[in-house]
């Protein structure tokens, strides 16, 4: 049997990557939107709306980011990436998105999470 080359596992690992990251941008995305959306807008919603958004951008490049700002071990990592994505599943359910919709988005950003730090480590 043969082993994976370098380079395809290198591969491999950039594309998990870059699913990592499109789920934490459309987290953000959709945390941002929620704050948007869930009081009457101009002031109220427009204030939330900015706070959540830096806020989740703020926690993103504290611990998420490829080169975080404060490094913790994989098991902090994971804790405030599971933070992030139940954010997003909350804010798809006050936004009244189906139920299985958020579920499906929750468990594989949760999966992808879960084997590119598993890859990465």
């Amino acid at each position: 049997m043969t082993s994976a080359s370098p380079q395809t596992s290198t591969r491999s690992s950039m594309i998990l990557q870059l699913l990592r990251s499109i789920f934490h941008l459309l987290a953000v995305v959709i945390v941002t939107v929620w704050g948007f959306l869930a009081w009457p807008l101009p002031f109220p919603g427009i204030l939330t709306g900015l706070g959540l958004l830096v806020l989740s951008v703020l926690l993103w490049a504290l611990f998420l980011s490829p080169r975080p700002v404060l490094r913790v071990d994989r098991f902090g990592q994971a804790l405030f990436e599971l933070l992030l994505i139940a954010a997003a599943v909350a804010a798809l359910l006050a936004l009244g998105v189906h139920w299985a919709i958020a579920a499906v988005f929750g468990i594989a950003a949760a999966a992808v999470g879960f084997v590119a730090s598993a890859r990465a480590h």
